[in-house]
């Protein structure tokens, strides 16, 4: 197991030494209830005064329920300022104004997450603060994140840990039991659970990661993820004349 004692001292002196080279005075992050979002609002409260919980409800009965609940738990448990914002009224606005019957069911399920980081600039702009992104190693690699969604960010203190890591990282700092033992879901759908969506669990990938081990199924399906996601991990192509 890493040594989370020396981890949090790492890293909530990257968080600092991240704000002073920009010349921010804050952190703003997306608070959904979940493990990943959790750990990162601990650090950047533990590294900064000035860090905002931002809750982004969007239509999913899930985020008006436990998620919203989880989420003001760990604020209450950590001192971390928050609100609100329901964006149910901008993504409906956003279906009315696209033709009608045009937009693919994955689509629709992005629209959330690129609201919420519009959202989420629009709130760090304001406070002359950075937006924390709140993946993981094994959501990167697999491509499972929203590409100018939750994938976009000003930087990240937990990109390099893997689920399994999340959790033990999470336990070690006291976060709410709830937090650790519920299904990791991003709210997309009703119903929807990460590793239902995905088709594989997070502990195959988690062993496939930090040990090189997958049974044939499991592996296919993660060097099929990795490969088609590529694109979200690379920087853009540009023309080069």
């Amino acid at each position: 197991m890493r040594d989370y004692a020396k981890e949090l001292e790492q890293r909530v002196a990257f968080i600092r030494r991240t704000l002073a080279e920009a010349g921010a005075e804050g952190v703003v992050y997306g608070n959904s209830g979940g493990k990943d979002c959790t750990l990162v609002g601990i650090l950047c409260r533990k590294a900064c005064d000035k860090v905002l919980s931002v809750m982004l409800p969007c239509s999913s009965s899930r985020n008006f329920g436990i998620d919203l609940e989880d989420a003001r738990a760990v604020c209450e448990q950590f001192g971390i300022p928050s609100v609100t914002v329901d964006l149910t009224p901008v993504r409906e606005a956003m279906l009315a104004a696209l033709p009608k019957d045009s937009v693919a069911p994955a689509a629709l399920s992005n629209i959330a997450p690129r609201l919420r980081m519009t959202a989420l600039y629009a709130l760090a702009q304001s406070r002359n603060s950075l937006v924390a992104g709140t993946g993981n190693r094994s959501e990167a690699y697999l491509g499972y994140f929203t590409k100018w969604g939750d994938g976009a960010h000003d930087f990240n203190p937990i990109a390099d840990l893997t689920v399994r890591e999340i959790y033990e990282f999470l336990a070690f700092l006291g976060a709410p039991e709830r937090i650790i033992t519920k299904a990791p879901s991003a709210g997309l759908f009703e119903g929807q659970t990460d590793e239902g969506e995905m088709g594989i669990s997070y502990a195959e990938v988690d062993e496939f990661l930090l040990n090189g081990k997958a049974a044939p199924e499991a592996l296919k399906k993660i060097e099929d993820m990795h490969k088609k996601s590529e694109h979200k991990r690379t920087p853009i192509p540009t023309f080069k004349g």
